[in-house]
């Protein structure tokens, strides 16, 4: 790995934007297939393992475990331009950085992840963190969700998803089944209303998968509102503000003791304005880069690719998906520098691990098709499981540091 200094131009046959999971595990791919200048733009010092801050939010992982140097996930022989990107211009092939740089490309792998939004519901910006209100999705707040589930003893808990695409649709709904399972375990379940809202029709889209939650969440007493999202919180009345967003939804005020919420999510607004963006066409205001859904290719401009949160393919946004992204990204970036037909194919496979306890979790695997796609045959996929716990804890957080970010699974 070698940095190199701000300010300079510099051109690259890959660039790489982001040095999330998506961008390591690329970067790691295309080196040991023999690509040898390869740039990652990335300007955070710390790379996180976020699927566990649900665990840590549920008082069962700890937040430091989640997360490492950025140089250390690094891929030897990557060049490291330590820098946020401001703007791309596809049509000079280079990338402008917030300090000024440009960075020229022969080719463009742009996965920069999603931004959060918390300015999209009123009164949340606010009271992040205090007061009983707190998201798993930041790093920071992870801990403090424990802080307030484990100091409810009574009163009102909701738990809150918003509409539109996130990164991990099913972290909004694990985090009220954790809550509830520890409350259970210290006998105070039911002097708790608690109370989950998914802007969905149903909790799962696959309807086998979504039959077992609603069986867990009937077990803990969960009131669920289906088709709504939380509008507005109101921190001094402790109250939020639930709106319907179609046939069947509720239009009501609850009350909290304690409010687990997530924010909007979008490409980041960098990519919005740039010719990349599905904006441009007309098409998503989320603005994701507007690529082929099985190749990964930009559909306007060849020589750039994008994966992970920030794509426009419509599979679940999860890091599973990435592990399967990854090597078509590769393969069909070295077919189009050989000037060949892209060969690699994404069939839009994702998983999503539902932890349903503090001991069970559910592994729903699916694709574009939205057919059950089991990794482990031997188990009902539909129903949560002990053994898929241990692969939540350590199984997963084991293959996605030592195998997936060296470009190995």
């Amino acid at each position: 790995m070698s940095e190199h200094p701000m300010g300079s131009a510099k051109k690259h046959q890959v660039v790489i934007i982001g040095g999330g999971t998506a961008g390591i595990t690329v970067a790691a791919r295309m080196l040991r297939k023999g690509f040898s200048d390869v740039a990652v733009i990335e300007p955070a010092d710390t790379h996180y393992y976020q699927p566990l801050w649900t665990l840590v939010g549920g008082g069962t992982a700890k937040a430091e475990t989640s997360a490492r140097s950025e140089a250390s996930v690094m891929p030897r022989g990557a060049t490291w331009i330590k820098n946020a990107v401001s703007a791309i211009d596809p049509d000079t092939n280079t990338v402008t950085c917030a300090d000024g740089t440009t960075v020229g490309y022969d080719v463009l792998v742009v996965c920069p992840g999603l931004q959060l939004d918390w300015d999209r519901t009123e009164g949340l910006t606010e009271t992040l963190g205090r007061d009983g209100v707190s998201s798993n999705y930041r790093y920071d707040l992870a801990p403090r969700t424990w802080d307030f589930i484990r100091e409810t003893r009574s009163g009102t808990a909701v738990f809150a998803m918003p509409s539109g695409p996130i990164k991990c649709a099913g972290a909004p709904q694990k985090i009220a089944y954790l809550a509830c399972d520890y409350w259970r375990q210290q006998g105070v379940l039911d002097k708790i209303d608690v109370h989950l809202v998914v802007p969905t029709p149903r909790i799962f889209g696959i309807p086998a998968i979504a039959a077992n939650l609603e069986k867990v969440i009937a077990d803990y007493g969960i009131q669920l509102h289906t088709t709504s999202e939380v509008r507005a919180i109101d921190a001094a009345g402790r109250k939020v503000t639930v709106a319907s967003v179609g046939d069947g939804g509720t239009d009501a005020m609850l009350p909290y003791d304690v409010l687990h919420t997530v924010p909007h999510q979008s490409a980041p607004d960098w990519i919005k304005t740039s010719p990349l963006s599905t904006i441009y066409s007309g098409g998503d205001a989320n603005g994701y880069v507007e690529i082929d859904k099985h190749t990964m290719q930009h559909v306007r401009h060849p020589n750039v690719f994008a994966l992970g949160d920030a794509g426009s393919s419509p599979n679940s946004k999860t890091g599973a998906a990435i592990r399967k992204q990854a090597p078509v990204v590769v393969e069909n970036v070295r077919a189009f520098l050989d000037g060949r037909p892209l060969s690699g194919h994404y069939d839009g496979y994702a998983s999503c691990p539902i932890v349903t306890s503090a001991h069970d979790m559910l592994m729903a695997e699916f694709d574009y098709s939205m057919q059950v796609t089991p990794s482990v045959p031997v188990l009902d996929p539909t129903k949560p499981h002990r053994s898929y716990w241990y692969l939540k804890k350590y199984g997963l957080p084991f293959m996605y540091w030592n195998l997936m970010l060296k470009g190995l699974a």
